[in-house]
């Protein structure tokens, strides 16, 4: 296996506390933390002078649509369409069709993810089988096989007894929780945020309740079985003042935030363009500001796409029949650089830990870092790089982006796997 030198970047290690102009060796696919004394002779060089190097970027929510609906997105070109975006690790969600609600399933995700060689996708287990909400899947089955996390995501569960139960065989496990806070007697109808806004427009709204019941029950349960709970997509500033509070009382509870949830509002559906129509939905710019201040000050954990390919002719239909989601893995970076770094919302180094240290700790994964003898995933980062959004040009499937045709600034130049160079801008 090749050696590469990656030269004179600023490197940024949020887990070892780094900051400072640098290199990385990678050799045998591994990192080597003496590059003084290493021989590099015959090493392949990277120059990333004024770019930022940091451990391999974690997404550890991304729907990749296999099994089942191949032509929105498959493993192979969701992992394309991650590195292209910087990503080196992601997990992927397991409602497809079938749901990935078994040993074979994971095996399936894992070997599909070998056969592509880019990007490591790992696959999160379903909570309950056929994600029906009724009975618990083969939760240690599911783990023996490469599960990272369990999840029901697209839905909550809706019994909180089978939730508890299988909070008790994650605790078991070592595995988180990971749910998706909706109370769907509230949300059902819903194309947006519940507010003014959807009333002037005359939409039927989901209001920010739908997600700040489930979340607080699920809180609670965590508080009673001791288990590791990890909420999806925050969206609302009472869910950020729950999860604030149950941190504080030492809950086991773990947050993500999307960058659709940091950049856009609600307002943006007054286009009745699909693109914008989201689950959790674009909340109010009070919403928003929330979940910023809570991704600065780390009650929010993770930085995470939600990453959710459909077909063109889904995302035409009215709003009332197209479904949620939108893609994410190949904007994330630039929308953060351009929404929340170049604003002064959210550090550099506090973005960088919410993508690499921070999901990595929840999946315990020993990727996101730089540290001697770990995988050398690298993630190289160009902040001053414009560049205008264009679907057509992605690696993923779909193209259902709502930063089309928009200018961002900050931009993934190079992705590195295992030592080896799996994405390079041209």
């Amino acid at each position: 296996m090749s050696s590469i030198l990656i030269k004179q970047g600023r490197i940024i290690d949020p887990a070892r506390g780094i900051d400072g102009v640098g290199d990385v060796l990678i050799r045998d696919g591994k990192v080597v933390a003496d590059v003084a004394g290493a021989d590099l002779n015959g090493v392949e060089v990277l120059d990333a002078s004024g770019k930022i190097v940091t451990p391999g970027l974690i997404d550890m929510h991304v729907h990749f649509r296999e099994p089942g609906m191949e032509e929105e997105e498959t493993i192979a070109s969701g992992a394309e369409a991650a590195v292209a975006g910087g990503f080196t690790t992601v997990a992927c969600m397991p409602n497809t069709a079938p749901a990935l609600d078994s040993e074979a399933h994971m095996n399936f995700v894992l070997r599909e993810a070998k056969v592509a060689g880019l990007a490591e996708v790992l696959p999160v287990g379903a909570i309950t089988a056929g994600r029906k909400g009724q009975e618990m899947a083969e939760m240690a089955n599911m783990a023996r096989g490469g599960a990272v996390a369990f999840s029901d995501d697209g839905t909550s569960v809706p019994s909180a007894a089978v939730l508890k139960q299988a909070m008790l065989y994650a605790k078991m496990l070592d595995k988180p929780i990971l749910e998706h806070c909706d109370e769907p007697t509230l949300a059902e109808g819903g194309v947006m945020n519940e507010s003014f806004v959807s009333t002037t427009l005359g939409l039927p709204g989901i209001p920010a309740e739908a997600e700040e019941i489930i979340v607080a029950r699920d809180i609670y349960l965590a508080k009673l079985t001791g288990a590791h709970l990890h909420v999806q997509h925050i969206s609302t500033r009472g869910s950020v003042d729950l999860i604030r509070r149950a941190k504080e009382a030492g809950i086991r509870v773990t947050a993500e935030v999307c960058p659709h949830h940091l950049a856009l509002t609600h307002d943006n559906l007054k286009s009745f363009d699909p693109v914008y129509k989201v689950a959790p939905p674009l909340r109010a710019r009070e919403d928003v500001d929330a979940c910023i201040d809570a991704l600065a000050d780390g009650t929010i954990d993770v930085i995470a796409s939600d990453h959710a390919p459909h077909l063109r002719e889904e995302k035409e239909l009215e709003l009332a029949y197209a479904p949620c989601g939108l893609i994410g893995l190949e904007t994330t970076v630039g929308v953060l650089f351009t929404e929340l770094l170049d604003k002064g919302r959210v550090t550099l180094n506090r973005l960088i830990e919410a993508m690499t240290c921070a999901p990595d700790k929840i999946l315990k994964l020993n990727r996101g870092t730089l540290a001697d003898g770990v995988v050398g995933n690298v993630t190289i980062i160009d902040p001053e790089m414009k560049w205008m959004v264009d679907p057509a040009k992605f690696k993923s499937k779909s193209a259902n982006c709502p930063w089309a045709g928009q200018e961002l600034k900050g931009r993934v130049c190079a992705t590195v796997v295992a030592g080896r160079i799996v994405f390079r801008l041209p």
